[in-house]
């Protein structure tokens, strides 16, 4: 038994309309004007309105423009009752939310039939609805875990890390993470997986348990290129799986103060210090094709020195990749110039510098995952 409200201001229609629809075993209820319809639509939330289009107080048409912008109201079926029978007036009153007209004088047998074809496109709408807020859910607590497996923040006597994560989606394909290796060595790597959303985010997460487990055969966990070389084996690219990715691995010695790196199609890492009062930067990459793309891919790594107060930028390309209003891409060359602006002023952290990404974007959303961990040596 489906709930149906009419609204119309002749009493004989209402009466027409209730008892039709009573006897195939709906419940009608009934408003006589425009404004009580609409009160009486939000609190019963019927499956379909049968609304009159000539009413005082509010016509139809602004009847249909109120239920439709309302989301509890969004899978409610709308039937136009109305005399006027021009191409016109149709239009405007599928422009206003309509989903249905009914013609007067009403003929009974069309009534039940397009109350019978409202209901069915109602319970589809309904469905999907019902099938999507699942989905949605499903997705957040997706979310919530790839959330809950990326690492704090840290703040140690030789070095403090903080991050920025902003998946495009609910999830995305870029992910980071950072831990000792042992005593004198400290792992810090950020990948970012071809696409977006769980496609993207679950090799993603296959990645980072990978590693934290060090579950990689042969491998040495302090030798970036191998590291690289190890996981390039794994994750091919097959007929079923069309997925690739770009990685920056680094490994940081405490006892000799030496950063060694390598990249797999990534962009570089930025390293900025000021020890002669001037910022120094270094472009910290290597050479090497996205991890998948080809089996025979070798890797290479290179190695600097870290200086004390010198800071470490890893992030994914997302963060860079931002369309302006002139319809250019900002790049990376603005990127390490703003990077270098806020390394000189120390009270500015990564808040700020995402604030200014943002304001750089000019849309409520991104187009791509925007990750970065800056690491602050001591």
């Amino acid at each position: 038994m489906a709930q149906i409200l009419v609204i119309d201001d002749d009493p004989s229609i209402q009466l027409l309309l209730k008892r039709a629809l009573t006897r195939s075993g709906h419940e009608v209820s009934l408003a006589s004007d425009g404004e009580e319809g609409l009160k009486m639509a939000v609190q019963l939330c019927p499956a379909l309105i049968i609304c009159d289009w000539l009413m005082p107080k509010m016509n139809g048409l602004d009847v249909c423009r109120h239920i439709k912008s309302r989301a509890e109201l969004s899978t409610t079926f709308l039937i136009l009752v109305t005399s006027l029978g021009s191409v016109d007036d149709r239009v405007k009153g599928l422009d206003a939310g309509a989903d249905d007209f009914l013609c007067k004088p009403i003929e009974i047998n069309e009534l039940q039939a397009r109350v019978r074809a409202g209901l069915r496109l109602h319970q589809l709408s309904y469905d999907l609805q019902h099938q999507k807020q699942l989905l949605e859910a499903e997705l957040a607590e997706a979310a919530d875990y790839v959330r809950s497996i990326l690492p704090v923040p840290v703040q140690e006597p030789t070095l403090k890390i903080d991050f920025r994560f902003f998946p495009s989606r609910q999830l995305g394909g870029d992910g980071f993470d950072y831990y000792w290796l042992d005593q004198e060595h400290f792992v810090i790597y950020l990948l970012d997986v071809s696409g977006h959303g769980l496609r993207s985010a679950l090799p993603s997460l296959s990645v980072i348990n990978l590693l934290r487990s060090q579950s990689l055969n042969q491998v040495d966990y302090s030798c970036p290129s191998e590291v690289l070389g190890g996981l390039n084996r794994i994750f091919q690219i097959t007929p079923r799986n069309d997925k690739y990715f770009t990685i920056w691995y680094g490994v940081y010695s405490r006892k000799n103060a030496k950063l060694t790196y390598s990249s797999a199609g990534h962009p570089p890492a930025i390293l900025l210090s000021s020890q002669t009062g001037d910022v120094t930067e270094q472009r910290l990459k290597t050479p090497g094709f996205p991890i998948g793309m080809f089996e025979e891919a070798e890797y290479v790594e290179h190695s600097c020195s870290v200086n004390p107060d010198s800071s470490l930028y890893v992030f994914s390309d997302g963060i860079y990749e931002i369309e302006q209003i002139n319809g250019k891409i900002w790049g990376l060359d603005n990127f390490i110039k703003l990077l270098k602006t806020y390394y000189q002023n120390s009270s500015n952290g990564l808040e700020q510098l995402i604030q200014r990404v943002h304001y750089l974007n000019q849309s409520s959303h991104l187009d791509d995952d925007v990750s970065i961990m800056q690491i602050n040596f001591y």
